[in-house]
């Protein structure tokens, strides 16, 4: 028999749930702007060849890439011979998917999307290899070569080590509030 009470319950059980807001990872550019646009609105422009690329994963668990590159021309913001620039893994985060060995023009903001304030690039940025960006480049001009002569590899490489030190830090005082609390609770069954 058909209950009408309960049919209702469920309905609206089902909006209430339905109703809630998801946690979503969603990239979604809304248009590429024009090479014009993007100098206006990035921090730094530049083109280089990736010499590194390091995943790092914060406490949250996110993961993002830290991308190493051996600037070779500059047209904005960059006036070192290396940049780190933090990228996400792609897709729903909008992470660029650099390649180790290939020459990109990047186009980079200051940002903290990917955790820390840090120089990022995005698909919805104008960023693209750098062999396929000739009509950025007729509109950018000629670029300067990099003043500053850098080597970024150590803090680069060094930036993975402070993350897994706190987290092992972390991890041995959680053990030690843990083995403390034993200690005293043995203490009060005597």
């Amino acid at each position: 028999m058909f209950n009408l009470k309960k049919a209702m319950t469920i309905l609206a059980f089902i909006f209430t749930i339905g109703s809630f807001p998801s946690i979503t990872s969603a990239c979604s550019c809304a248009y590429l702007p024009s090479v014009e646009e993007e100098f206006e609105l990035s921090k730094a422009i530049f083109s280089g060849k990736v010499v590194d690329i390091k995943e790092k994963q914060s406490l949250k668990g996110d993961t993002t890439k830290s991308v190493l590159f051996e600037v070779t021309n500059t047209w904005k913001g960059v006036e070192q011979s290396q940049v780190i620039i933090t990228t996400g893994q792609g897709g729903g985060d909008c992470g660029y998917n650099f390649i180790k060995g290939e020459e990109y023009l990047v186009y980079a903001n200051e940002s903290i999307m990917y955790g820390t304030k840090s120089l990022i690039s995005t698909i919805c940025n104008r960023t693209y290899v750098l062999s396929s960006s000739q009509e950025d480049l007729e509109i950018l001009g000629e670029g300067q070569p990099p003043i500053e002569e850098v080597n970024l590899i150590d803090k680069h490489i060094r930036n993975q080590i402070y993350i897994w030190a706190t987290v092992a830090v972390a991890i041995g005082i959680v053990v030690f509030f843990i083995l403390n609390k034993r200690k005293r609770m043995d203490k009060s069954y005597r």
